[in-house]
């Protein structure tokens, strides 16, 4: 059973909201002030908060920064009065899921609930996975190419402005993405990604925004989109140059107002995702031939990364080889193997056209087809492109 706080100075708010959540079937705790509140969302494992915003002793916002401030991670919902809208839009940027306004509606409220509780739901899938993300975007290497990257990265983390990463497949742009979530500020959120190419273009705002029950023949409940699971954290949108000039101009609004509405709906939704996108497309190109919004362009160029090529890189290739054989061979259960200095020569002189992508794959396939250690004989025999 869901746990839920309320904390709220009204008592016909607090009885109220406890009605209504308990004939939901949530076990329902209640305290009259912020610092009870606090004290107890510290102690016990909550679900969900539900929390006002005037209120005596220490106010909603401050309790709210104490929460965020001491990672508790139950999602927040401010509870705020007529007058206390543009103050409870201020606390969604502190770190509050939503806000309900006074007085309570029930749809209103039992949406929020089942939102943030399906929001809870992939952080903890996320922070479940997140060592695994980790170790996935390790960035290896240290070219000059590379390390201006990493410094990069460095710099830019911590701010909130958008990011346009460049490069052809298989050189990491993903990775990129993901060490700048990790270093940010915002990496106790999600990290969330969507392949723009891989989606049809009539599913793709849907995927982006959510939908209402109803709102097409197929949708049969209500979908939160990647922008609202992705607000206070960072949303990844990959392959962004594949992306439907429909999708592209409701993206632009999103990033220019901050705000969503869902397919079916027509509620304005706050969100406050930090927004990385990438191509391997020429994006000025696109433009030029009517494929893409020149004002989006500019929206998401902020901070322009480009991910160099293996073949301009190719002094990190004995790092990588070290690196991905360790990795692979632990994954297969295999002993581990070593690479001979000529094989690495050799591999150091190939065309890189699917980049450090390419070269993973051919280091798997010759730790699962040589006998022994990897050999200079070895990549003459399982690599066609040097015979």
């Amino acid at each position: 059973m869901k746990k839920i706080l309320i904390i709220d100075d009204e008592r016909s708010i607090r009885a109220t909201l406890k009605e209504i959540l308990e004939f939901e079937k949530y076990l329902v705790v209640t305290a009259q002030d912020g610092i009870e509140g606090y004290k107890m969302a510290e102690e016990k494992n909550f679900d969900l908060i539900f929390c006002d915003i005037k209120m005596p002793k220490i106010d909603g916002i401050e309790t709210l920064k104490k929460i965020v401030e001491n990672n508790i991670l139950s999602p927040v919902i401010m509870i705020s009065g007529h007058g206390d809208i543009e103050t409870a839009v201020e606390t969604l940027k502190i770190g509050a899921f939503d806000y309900i306004e006074k007085p309570l509606d029930l749809n209103r409220v039992l949406t929020c609930v089942r939102n943030a509780l399906d929001n809870i739901h992939l952080k903890k899938e996320n922070t479940i996975l997140k060592k695994k993300i980790k170790s996935k975007s390790e960035i290896i290497g240290q070219s000059p190419e590379i390390k201006s990257i990493l410094e990069l990265i460095t710099k830019v983390a911590n701010s909130n402005a958008r990011v346009l990463i460049t490069g052809s497949n298989g050189t990491g742009k993903e990775l990129v993405a993901n060490q700048i979530h990790e270093k940010s500020s915002r990496n106790k959120n999600l990290f969330v990604e969507i392949n723009c190419a891989a989606i049809p273009s009539e599913l793709i705002e849907s995927e982006l925004f959510g939908h209402e029950k109803g709102s097409f023949t197929s949708a049969y409940k209500q979908k939160i989109g990647k922008f609202e699971q992705a607000s206070n954290g960072t949303l990844f949108l990959d392959e962004i140059g594949d992306m439907s000039l429909s999708a592209q101009s409701k993206v632009l609004r999103a990033l220019q107002e901050n705000k969503i509405t869902r397919v079916g709906g027509n509620k304005a939704i706050s969100v406050n995702p930090r927004i990385i996108a990438a191509t391997n497309k020429n994006l000025k190109k696109e433009i030029e031939n009517g494929n893409f919004r020149e004002d989006l362009f500019h929206r998401l160029n902020v901070i322009p990364i480009k991910v160099p090529s293996l073949n301009d890189r190719i002094e990190d290739i004995p790092m990588l080889c070290n690196y991905f054989i360790e990795k692979i061979c632990k994954e297969h259960g295999t002993k581990q193997k070593a690479i001979s200095n000529k094989a690495i020569d050799k591999l150091k002189k190939m065309k890189w056209t699917g980049n450090v992508r390419e070269l993973r794959n051919i280091l798997e396939r010759l730790i699962i087809l040589s006998e022994n250690d990897i050999d200079l004989e070895d990549i003459k025999k399982y690599v066609p492109a040097v015979i």
